[in-house]
């Protein structure tokens, strides 16, 4: 079955990042990724600039719209992804489902910037029969997929430490870190404020904590994107150190070789790289969503993931502000 995709929002992941780039290199948008992937017929878009849709026209041959209900009336999607501002999803959603409701619905991370709105979202698509999935995309990409198959099956053996460095948000750059270690290392069970610190562009709070998971803890640092982006987690195991670098473009795994009965206490040798597929990693959300829509087992977030993470990080700033 072929799904029939239009994106709202025509900016960098709608259409954006990749735009200029080599197709055979590169799926960094969700308009590259829908109309390269077999599964998926990428039949419109929208977008309020006027411009992003002749763009959009001209390059992948399809009708833009600056009126979404337009669109929706003209193309009868049954796959829609959201890529609107972050703060708009909620009324984008609603907006939607007043006029067509469609199989499925994408949404970029966070689901909203209020997490009353994004549960509201989450029961409307319960209610409309929608299936809600977010695009938190380093879940999709096949070293992650890997690095929990290996903390599941014990190559990184427990009780395992971290540390996630971020910078640019909570909201916009560390919900990725915390959406990853809560894949990697299971639901979130307590959380410490460390420092409250400062809000990133005087919008989105950007503090230091502790989050304990089922399979571990991890201390979240802030840094500051206006002198050099950074987003990495390292994890510490009795059985070696995972280094996740760059934002999971450079990925080091060093194993210890140690057991409870052959212990040592040098430092661990340079290790062995674990290739990554960054490079079209819209293309590999695309993937597990096929996966899903054809009830196989996938890693992308649903929107129950998402809300929880969301919640999450709502708990830890309030903690914070308290």
């Amino acid at each position: 079955m072929i799904h029939r995709c239009l994106i709202v929002g025509l900016g960098q992941i709608g259409m954006g990042y990749d735009y200029a780039l080599d197709p055979c290199e590169f799926v960094l948008s969700h308009a590259r990724s829908f109309s390269i992937h077999p599964d998926f017929e990428l039949i419109g878009g929208v977008d309020l600039d006027p411009n992003q849709c002749a763009n959009f026209e001209t390059e992948y041959k399809m009708p833009g719209y600056t009126n979404l209900e337009q669109a929706l009336h003209d193309l009868s999607p049954t796959i829609i992804i959201i890529a609107t501002p972050s703060g708009s999803h909620g009324l984008i959603l609603e907006r939607i489902l007043r006029s067509h409701i469609p199989k499925v619905l994408v949404c970029e991370k966070p689901l909203d910037e209020s997490l009353t709105v994004a549960q509201n979202m989450v029961e409307m698509c319960n209610q409309n029969g929608v299936k809600l999935f977010v695009n938190y995309m380093r879940r999709s990409e096949g070293s992650v997929i890997q690095i929990k198959k290996m903390i599941d099956d014990q190559v990184i053996q427990s009780p395992i430490k971290a540390v996630a460095w971020y910078s640019k948000g909570l909201f916009n750059n560390g919900s990725h870190m915390l959406n990853l270690l809560e894949y990697w290392l299971g639901g979130v069970v307590g959380h410490t404020m460390i420092d409250s610190n400062r809000y990133w562009n005087d919008s989105d709070h950007e503090p230091d904590f502790k989050v304990n998971f089922e399979k571990g803890s991890a201390i979240f640092c802030a840094g500051w994107e206006e002198y050099f982006s950074h987003l990495s987690i390292e994890l510490i195991s009795p059985s070696g150190r995972l280094y996740y670098s760059k934002g999971g473009s450079d990925i080091t795994w060093q194993p210890s070789g140690a057991t409870l009965d052959n212990r040592r206490d040098d430092f661990l040798d340079v290790g062995v790289k674990i290739n990554n597929d960054l490079d079209r990693y819209q293309y590999n959300f695309a993937e597990n969503l096929a996966l899903a829509l054809k009830d196989e087992e996938h890693s992308i977030s649903s929107g129950h993931d998402a809300l929880t993470t969301l919640t999450n990080i709502y708990n830890i700033i309030d903690k914070g502000t308290s």
